[in-house]
């Protein structure tokens, strides 16, 4: 079954054809001493230092950003953002855009745990010039230096350039088709690849997702801590408030990661607005961890109108849990919309944004990993992640290529406007990825369709994500899906750290076998810790669960399981730093105990 429709104005030929990098200009004209980009700082003031661009000084430093982008580099050469988050990137975003030169959203150096990462995004791009900052400037050196990278013809520091630049530059035309930015995926299962996101993929779904929450509330406003150099926080941050020239106000995520509770803050900050904000599952869980009594005290946060929860599994538990702590501080039951994209379809695909409390199915486990969804109680729990808007989604055989009916599993196959042309330089992984087409399309499009390599199912007109083709783990001819296991273990013993658990399969003679790696709860001291118990609690749990036995179980210490940028647990990359003996052991950390 497919969901979705096509928007007329996003066609071609639609009214929506307008790069939406050309309303800067409209609203500095209309509304020029409204606030555009307020950004948090609270490196400069605990408190936080609020530094807001309004529109006409956005609109003006963003040409300056592309009179001086210009001056060293040409039209479709890249520039790779290696600077903090701060107002600067978001202006250097937008002159990118406006100078025709391919921007490639990316990060500091001394930005801990993405270092790989960043060497092969970079490198994949050959930028010809760097962005950066001063402060940042020693680490960009350093990062240079130390690695076979690509050198930049040059290197420019954001905050020295020259507002006066600004009157030199002359509006170029901007044509949907153009390539607005290189968005480098997180790389869960592979490589990082570089998605090329058009001016029309962006202008798509900046509208299509705020078609999706349905903000016909006056006054929106947007708050977030998400990194700008992954999708979600791109999209959500820098081109939602372009749609209707509305405002943004955003930190970093660091300084979420010290103090969750500036999120909830700088939402209560916004009184008579309605405000919108989006994260992944596990800072929900964080936030709710977090929230005492005693830190809502004061805080209202009846102004929330939608919270996106996406960009990895969602768990039930992380919707109860944050909706009863963070009721007696005013929040909705309906403000919690869980929801479904990919940087290849530039980000948003689905959301379950009506102001009514999440859908919840529990199904039988055995059956669904036939293919099958049947509701069953005390079963396997899955989250509605609600509809499209402006595009199209069909679950499909990927075998056959043939629409599946409502309640068969297959794989989620994307067609719309918002859908990348490919990915940079990889014309065979681009023909794989985004060039799928119906043997049986009746009233759809033959193609080209998005293949999204996740599993998923329709339920009454609703889309439930199932898990990823690549991560399925099959034992003795039956399919278990990882993160399943991955809850098994979590709940098996105390010991183990919930939601840093990866479980993937091994190839062996006659079948795959499972092997289960599991970080180590702080709160349990290691003074106290069986090793032994544990490994028998999950191994016993999951043979009870699943009916299949763990070939390897290893406890690690805290931090050890490896995570893509945004949080998802990376099973391919635990797997091989398991295969290289790689992995922080509790049980070494205990022998250099003794």
């Amino acid at each position: 079954m497919a969901l979705g429709s096509l928007l007329p104005e996003l066609l071609p030929g639609g009214s929506g054809r307008t790069p939406l990098i050309e309303r800067v200009a409209r609203w500095a004209e209309e509304k020029p001493d409204a606030p555009a980009y307020t950004f948090v700082d609270y490196s400069a003031d605990p408190s936080g230092a609020h530094i807001t661009a309004s529109w006409a000084e956005t609109d003006r430093r963003a040409r300056a950003v592309a009179v001086a982008l210009r001056q060293v580099s040409g039209p479709g050469e890249r520039a790779a953002l290696l600077l903090p988050q701060t107002l600067e990137y978001m202006m250097t975003m937008l002159g990118a855009m406006y100078a025709h030169v391919i921007a490639v959203p990316l990060f500091s150096p001394d930005l801990p745990g993405h270092a790989d990462r960043l060497i092969g995004a970079y490198t994949d791009a050959e930028p010809a010039v760097i962005v950066t900052t001063r402060n940042a400037l020693p680490h960009v050196e350093k990062f240079l230096s130390d690695h076979d990278v690509p050198q930049p013809k040059e290197i420019l520091f954001a905050e020295e350039i020259d507002l006066a630049l600004a009157d030199r530059w002359e509006d170029e035309p901007i044509a949907f088709d153009d390539l607005a930015y290189l968005q480098y995926t997180s790389g869960s299962t592979r490589r990082p690849a570089g998605v090329e996101i058009t001016h029309g993929n962006v202008t798509a779904n900046a509208a299509q997702l705020w078609a999706g929450w349905a903000p016909d509330r006056p006054t929106p406003e947007l708050v977030s801590w998400l990194p700008l150099f992954h999708d979600m926080g791109m999209i959500a941050t820098m081109a939602l408030p372009l749609v209707n020239g509305d405002h943004a106000i955003y930190t970093d995520p660091v300084s979420f990661i010290m103090n969750p509770m500036r999120w909830l803050q700088l939402i209560a900050e916004r009184p008579g607005k309605n405000v919108y904000t989006a994260g992944p599952n596990f800072a929900y869980e964080y936030v709710a961890s977090s929230a005492t009594p005693e830190k809502l005290a004061g805080l209202d946060l009846s102004g929330l109108t939608t919270c996106l929860n996406g960009a990895e599994p969602i768990r039930t538990s992380t919707l109860s849990m944050f909706a009863d702590a963070l009721a007696p501080a005013g929040l909705r039951p309906g403000a919690q919309a869980p929801g479904y994209g990919l940087a290849e379809a530039t980000v948003f695909v689905t959301a379950a944004a009506a102001d009514v409390p999440p859908k919840v199915i529990s199904v039988d486990r055995e059956a669904l990993t036939q293919g099958d969804l049947r509701l069953s109680e005390g079963g396997s729990e899955l989250v509605s992640c609600g509809g499209p808007c402006g595009q199209l989604v069909a679950i499909v055989d990927p075998e056959t290529r043939i629409e599946q009916p409502d309640g068969r599993v297959g794989e989620i196959w994307v067609h719309g406007p918002n859908t990348a042309p490919g990915y940079w330089r990889n014309s065979e992984r681009s023909q794989d990825t985004f060039g799928g087409e119906l043997s049986e399309p009746g009233e759809l499009p033959v193609g080209p369709w998005m293949k999204t390599g996740d599993y998923g199912v329709v339920h009454e007109g609703e889309l439930y994500v199932t898990g990823r083709i690549k991560d399925l783990i099959i034992v003795d001819g039956r399919n278990h899906y990882p993160q399943d296991i991955e809850v098994t273990t979590q709940e098996a013993h105390p010991a183990i750290r919930p939601d840093h658990v990866a479980a993937f399969a091994l190839t062996g003679d006659e079948t795959e076998r499972l092997v289960v790696v599991a970080e180590r709860n702080r709160r349990v001291p290691l003074g106290r810790l069986d090793a032994g118990e544990v490994e028998a609690a999950v191994r016993g749990a999951v043979n009870i669960e699943h009916e299949m036995s763990v070939h390897d179980f290893v406890l690690i210490e805290p931090g050890g399981v490896s995570r893509t940028s945004s949080g998802k647990i990376a099973r391919a990359a635990t797997r091989q730093r398991y295969l290289d003996g790689e992995l922080p052991t509790t049980a070494a950390r205990l022998a250099s105990r003794k």
